[in-house]
């Protein structure tokens, strides 16, 4: 019986493992710079938790690319969009607003980072670097400065 992972001293198995190395290793970057981001803030959604969200993304997409399970990177995206939306949901909280009583929604921009993160780790493990790259830079842009605009 032939060894399942093959002859790991084989180049085509080494470019399989930088590969994936290097998709891990974009998707916990740009997940790190929207988490950072957001720790700067004082959110409860921080480093951490954007990191390992769009960690967990990249790792789910690239099952399809990296195995033999009959699964299309389609139905993986979809999976990880609606998961997602349960992690974004727990970010999101109504309270009282202490001036006049009302029910004031937060927390949904950082839900919104939350979904963005894991898009990015799902742009990385499908292999768009340049897409999840420039998706970050827009989504800091838009954390950082669009919030500078809003407050005046």
């Amino acid at each position: 019986m032939g060894n399942v992972l093959g002859n790991i001293w084989e180049l085509p198995i080494w470019q399989d493992w930088l590969t994936i190395l290097g998709k891990l290793s974009l998707s916990l970057f740009l997940g790190g710079l929207i988490g950072w981001e957001r720790q700067k803030g004082h959110k409860p959604a921080g480093l951490r938790t954007h990191i390992l969200v769009s960690l967990g993304s990249c790792l789910f997409v690239m099952i399809p690319f990296h195995s033999n399970i009959e699964i299309t990177p389609s139905q993986v995206i979809q999976g990880v969009a609606q998961g997602i939306g349960f992690l974004g949901a727990g970010e999101i909280m109504r309270t009282p607003d202490r001036e006049n009583g009302k029910m004031e929604v937060s927390g949904l921009t950082s839900a919104a980072a939350i979904w963005v993160a894991a898009s990015l780790g799902a742009i990385v493990g499908a292999g768009l670097y340049a897409m999840a790259i420039f998706g970050a830079i827009f989504t800091l842009v838009t954390l950082r400065v669009l919030k500078r605009i809003e407050k005046k």
